[in-house]
């Protein structure tokens, strides 16, 4: 049985949760969890206070956090091993710096999910908000490794500062998708705002939905038009993960832009035809 923590009060404030890490307490009692701190204001309370305590992850190394956890910030912050799943909304920092494990939202997810994470998996069935595996502000490297899937929608910068790693998009992004970008992979199957991949270095952003994407800056340039072979794993990937993704895709020809030239421009922005 895995280790359950359902949410049992209507939270008026965030809490941050990221000293309930699944690696440690793993060992512990169901008492021993429930007393454990969490950061609620400028106060520490335990655990027990805002979350029913059952299971353990002694032996399949699972949590699962139950009931509207979008005022929970920091779930799975630091994930080395391991899986997560939230059965509702997630706060921000959700899967922040995660190397390894796997973590599954089957809801929304908020700011800066799956910033700065280095491995490991990322799934978020509902609709992401800004800075999805993006730097946090100052840093230079954002996600280094790793794969994040989301169902839904998401929200400006997604990738800001991408160094290496997966993201896809099922619906609609905001703007500046790619900002920064220093090398990975960024699918897009939705609408993009502007300013995509804005100041990108070097990596690819794929849009299939091309008509939806916003008109490019200048510092970009048409260079070919090509079926890109790479593509194929992706797409097997997608469709691992339960994505309704055509076959015909795999055989699709794209239009490849080059940029940003403003940097680097060795970057890549392909559109479906």
């Amino acid at each position: 049985m895995p280790l359950i923590l359902e949410l049992k009060t209507e939270l008026t404030l965030s809490v941050e949760v990221d000293s309930i890490r699944l690696e440690e307490v793993q060992s512990l009692s169901t008492e021993e969890i429930a007393a454990l701190p969490l950061q609620h204001g400028n106060q520490q309370v335990p655990l027990g206070s805002f979350f029913e305590v059952t299971g353990s992850a002694a032996e399949d190394l699972t949590m699962i956090w139950r009931g509207d956890c979008s005022r929970v910030k920091r779930i799975g912050t630091g994930l080395s091993n391991g899986t997560i799943r939230i059965e509702g909304h997630a706060g921000n920092h959700v899967g922040a710096e995660m190397t390894g494990g796997q973590i599954e939202i089957r809801g929304n997810a908020g700011d800066y999910a799956g910033a700065e994470m280095r491995g490991g998996t990322l799934t978020i069935s509902g609709n992401a908000g800004n800075s999805l595996g993006a730097t946090y502000r100052g840093a230079t490297k954002g996600m280094r490794g790793g794969e994040i899937f989301v169902g839904g929608n998401a929200g400006n910068e997604v990738g800001r500062g991408l160094r290496r790693g997966l993201i896809a998009v099922q619906g609609d992004i905001g703007d500046a998708a790619g900002f920064k970008m220093l090398a990975g992979s960024l699918l897009l199957f939705g609408a993009a705002g502007p300013q995509l991949g804005a100041g990108m270095k070097r990596g690819s952003i794929v849009c299939f939905d091309s008509p939806r994407v916003s008109k490019l800056l200048p510092t970009f340039l048409p260079a070919s038009r090509y079926h890109p072979l790479f593509l194929r794993f992706y797409l097997d990937r997608l469709r691992e993960q339960g994505w309704a993704v055509p076959a015909k895709l795999n055989q699709q020809n794209f239009t490849r832009y080059c940029g940003d030239f403003a940097s680097l421009g060795r970057g890549e922005i392909l559109f479906a035809e």
